[in-house]
């Protein structure tokens, strides 16, 4: 009879341990390769959108509708040349579960990049396609560019700051001081923190130094691959 329970507990601890492992490889391999497809996705429709005419205010002028994007529709690519001579990002509106695994998500009460206000994005740092997998490589000083279908946004980084997860002041339109109206333009990246944990958040903060039409062709810092 003994010899019988711990057979049944060892089989039992096998059975555990095979689907313990299974959960590990979907949760770092898989929710990446489907990730990943999202977010190549999520690149074609935006890079196909942008080859149409855009929306026009109206027939008598040649001004492009400006507005926010649906939840979960990309509209702009993110670069990080810290990241990768190559790094892009497509960012897509919210930050729901769903929005992040096709990209980096914006905050929906966050300006829009280039507005006064607050850019303020979010990005998962490990599995879901771990766009900000290694966000803690970047330093003060470095440039963080946003392609939208019109203009290319060259934001500097001021700080990177490590918060509590409670600490939501951070994507305020001025990051710590909730209700002022903001007069600068800004960029806020947030991730998980330590990479295989949820216990922090680790936070990018910079501001807009320059832009320029897309239609000149990639900034300098792109060009030259940071």
């Amino acid at each position: 009879m003994a010899r019988l329970l711990v057979r049944s507990l060892g089989e039992l601890l096998i059975t555990a341990g095979v689907v313990l492992l299974l959960f590990c490889a979907y949760q770092l391999v898989w929710t990446n390769v489907e990730a990943h497809r999202e977010q190549n996705q999520v690149t074609d429709s935006i890079r196909e959108q942008w080859k149409r005419p855009a929306p026009r205010v109206g027939a008598a002028t040649s001004t492009p509708v400006v507005s926010p994007p649906d939840l979960g529709r990309g509209f702009a690519f993110l670069h990080v040349p810290r990241l990768g001579r190559k790094y892009s990002a497509p960012v897509v509106q919210g930050v729901s579960l769903p929005d992040l695994a096709r990209g980096v998500g914006h905050y929906p009460r966050s300006a829009m990049p280039g507005k006064i206000g607050n850019f303020a994005v979010a990005g998962h740092r490990a599995t879901h396609g771990e766009p900000f997998a290694h966000l803690d490589r970047v330093r003060k000083g470095d440039v963080v560019v946003v392609e939208t279908r019109n203009a290319w946004f060259t934001y500097v980084v001021d700080s990177i700051r490590i918060v509590a997860p409670t600490d939501t002041w951070v994507v305020d339109a001025v990051p710590g001081k909730k209700g002022v109206k903001p007069s600068r333009r800004l960029l806020t990246l947030t991730t998980c923190n330590p990479r295989w944990a949820s216990t922090q958040r680790l936070i990018v903060f910079g501001h807009l130094q320059q832009q320029q039409p897309r239609s000149q062709g990639q900034p300098a810092v792109l060009a030259a691959g940071g």
